[in-house]
C-alpha cells in the first residue's frame, strides 16, 4: 500500500513538474528558425528552444524582422538584434541564444546577419574647433557610414560615403536606411541619389 501511495505521489509530482514547464497565455509563436522560436507575451518577447524551453526572460527590446505580413525576432548565425533606447533614438546589437549581449547597441541601424556578416550604420562624433568648444559651448559634429561587421563586432569593410547627422529625436524619428547591400564576396550594391551602384569589393 504505501509503495502504491509513493509511486501515485511522485507520478502526480512529475505531472505537476512537467505541467508547470508548459509555456501558457502566448500572443504569438513563430516558426523555428535555427532551433529557435520567437514568443510573444504581453507586448514582449523571447525564444523557445527545440525542446520547448524558455531560452530567456521575456524583453521588450527584441527587434522584429517583417516577413510578408507578419513579424518578429529571429536568430540568424547565433544573432538576433536587439535596440535600446536613449534620448528618444535606438541604438541596435545583438544577442545570442542565451540572452547575453555580445554586441552592445550602439549602430542607428543594423541588419540580421547572414554568412557571419551584418550591415551596420557606424556612428561616429567629431569635436569641432581645436578642443571641442566654440564661444564658450562644446560642439560635436555627429556623422554614420555603413559598414560590414563580423559575428563579434568587428569593422569588416567600409560601404559608404560618411553622411553627416543630428542626433536628435526631433530629426531623427526613424532609424536612417541602410544604404547598401551585400550581393556576393565580390560585389555589393549602393543606394546614391535614389539609384543602385554595383561596386566590387578591392
Amino acid at each position: 500500500m504505501k509503495k502504491s501511495v509513493l509511486i501515485l505521489l511522485a507520478f502526480s509530482f512529475l505531472s505537476a513538474t512537467t505541467l508547470a514547464q508548459n509555456l501558457k497565455d502566448l500572443d504569438y509563436v513563430a516558426p523555428f528558425h535555427e532551433e529557435m522560436a520567437a514568443v510573444k507575451k504581453d507586448g514582449q518577447w523571447s525564444f523557445i528552444t527545440s525542446d520547448g524551453d524558455l531560452a530567456f526572460s521575456f524583453r521588450n527590446d527584441l527587434v522584429a524582422t517583417s516577413f510578408g505580413t507578419t513579424a518578429y525576432p529571429v536568430f540568424n548565425d547565433g544573432r538576433c538584434l536587439v535596440k535600446l533606447i536613449k534620448q528618444g533614438i535606438a541604438y541596435f546589437g545583438y544577442i545570442d541564444k542565451q540572452g547575453k549581449t555580445v554586441i552592445e547597441p550602439q549602430f542607428l541601424n543594423a541588419s540580421n546577419f547572414k554568412d557571419g556578416k551584418a550591415i551596420v550604420l557606424k556612428l561616429d562624433k567629431e569635436k569641432i574647433g581645436d578642443d571641442g568648444n566654440v564661444l564658450g559651448q562644446n560642439l560635436v559634429d555627429y556623422s554614420y557610414v555603413n559598414v560590414i561587421i563580423n559575428d563579434k563586432g568587428d569593422y569588416v569593410k567600409y560601404l559608404s560615403d560618411w553622411k553627416k547627422v543630428t542626433l536628435s529625436d526631433k530629426v531623427i524619428k526613424k532609424p536612417p536606411m541602410i544604404t547598401t547591400k551585400i550581393l556576393s564576396d565580390d560585389l555589393f550594391a549602393v543606394l546614391e541619389d535614389k539609384k543602385w551602384t554595383i561596386k566590387k569589393f578591392n
